[in-house]
């Protein structure tokens, strides 16, 4: 039995802070085309597709760098990898914002910022396994969560009301220097360690890379919620890439695009922070993973049916509040079921996953040109979350959540 007394710090909060801005810029710098995206078109003279596909592409960018992101921050640790991360995504920003009316070079600036993302998604569960207690790390994911949610609503808002009185270029350059400053921010502040352990190690650099990925993939529970990352993070990029789009036939404009795309987000930071800190007290992820998958449908069905906005708003609220609680509780149940891989490894793999689901983003851009509006995607989504909630009574939880008595390093072996 493990006697050693563990404890956590209150800087643990500073650390979680300077990561949780830096998440935030990442997640701003991202979407802040989507709201505006006719007025984006029209400033850099292509075509709207050319403004979504700034989104999609941090999507695909992730793809091939998931994994050597996540090896780095297992091999050299959370403060050296995120902290090149946020160099990168400062860097590129500037770029991007110098670019003025040339697309080419907006592109490239965009692809750059891409690169970091991986370098701080991937990181999640490596700080709060390092910094909280394991009763607390649930709730430490949700926050950054709602961290991205709030990046987020803040290129929603944001972006229209810098468009309103300064040029497209000109409104990158204030995501610029706001992507900059959490830079630094999180470079003064971010330690990688407290002055002891917070709790039992629970896989950390002790595993290879290459054994982490072969046993994260060998158990049945992780593989299941692969499956329900891909499909949740792709219903989620999808509307808040083409939220301009969906509401233009209901007679609203990128302001009022905008304001729903905040509203989902307000909800989801709600659910991120309400629904993961449940699942701590109660010591369970898997019926918190189907209540957020059911729950998310009611809002889904009036997003796609609704015409008054405020139906539309409140749909938007519930939406956000239910769907995005399943990623922080997901992602700590999956460091729970494949340790001893390490969490940046598991981390990296439920990331990737979502990120390809940006096959999902395109495809319902490409069902809307068939059938002329995003209805019938949003539609067939529904259908797909569905399909995702019938997975979830096959996972195995592991008791950790309650506190592990297992020994740290032991391997939880589930029946195929």
């Amino acid at each position: 039995m493990d006697d050693t007394t563990y404890r956590v710090y209150p800087y643990r909060w500073a650390v979680l802070g300077a990561f949780m801005f830096v998440n935030l810029m990442m997640q701003a710098l991202w979407i802040d085309y989507s709201p505006i995206m006719r007025d984006s078109a029209a400033y850099y003279g292509v075509s709207e597709m050319s403004i979504g596909s700034l989104a999609m592409l941090f999507m695909i960018i992730f793809v091939p760098l998931s994994v050597p992101a996540a090896w780095a921050i297992d091999r050299f640790g959370f403060r050296k990898s995120v902290g090149f991360g946020a160099i990168l995504m400062a860097s590129f920003a500037v770029l991007r914002a110098a670019a003025g009316p040339n697309y080419a070079l907006a592109l490239a600036g965009t692809a750059g910022i891409a690169i970091a993302q991986p370098f701080l998604l991937n990181s999640w569960t490596k700080v709060a396994a390092h910094w909280f207690a394991v009763s607390e790390r649930a709730t430490a994911v949700g926050l950054v969560t709602l961290s991205n949610l709030l990046g987020i609503a803040v290129g929603m808002v944001a972006s229209p009301a810098l468009a309103a009185g300064l040029s497209i270029g000109a409104a990158q350059f204030v995501y610029a220097g706001a992507a900059a400053l959490s830079a630094l921010i999180f470079i003064v502040l971010a330690r990688e360690n407290p002055p002891t352990p917070s709790g039992p190690a629970g896989s950390g650099e002790k595993a290879l890379m290459l054994d982490g990925l072969k046993h994260a993939l060998s158990v049945p529970s992780f593989r299941l919620f692969l499956c329900v990352a891909f499909v949740g993070s792709g219903l989620f990029n999808g509307l808040t890439t083409w939220i301009d789009q969906i509401v233009a036939p209901r007679g609203y404009g990128p302001v009022q695009a905008g304001n729903l795309g905040a509203l989902l987000l307000v909800g989801g930071v709600c659910g991120a922070v309400a629904i993961p800190a449940l699942s701590d007290r109660l010591g369970r992820r898997k019926p918190w993973i189907l209540v957020g998958l059911i729950g998310s449908l009611p809002g889904l069905a009036g997003l796609a049916f609704a015409r008054e906005f405020w139906l539309l708003g409140a749909s938007a609220f519930a939406f956000g509040f239910f769907l995005m609680s399943v990623l922080p509780v997901g992602m700590q149940f999956s460091t729970d079921v494949t340790r001893p891989t390490p969490e940046g490894t598991s981390n990296g793999l439920v990331q990737l996953c979502g990120q390809v689901s940006v096959v999902l983003v395109y495809l319902m851009q490409s069902i809307k040109g068939l059938f002329g509006g995003f209805t019938v995607s949003l539609v067939v989504s529904g259908l797909l979350v569905v399909a995702a909630a019938c997975l979830v009574p096959f996972m195995v939880e592991t008791g950790r959540a309650a506190g592990p008595t297992l020994p740290p390093m032991e391997a939880v072996v589930e029946p195929e």
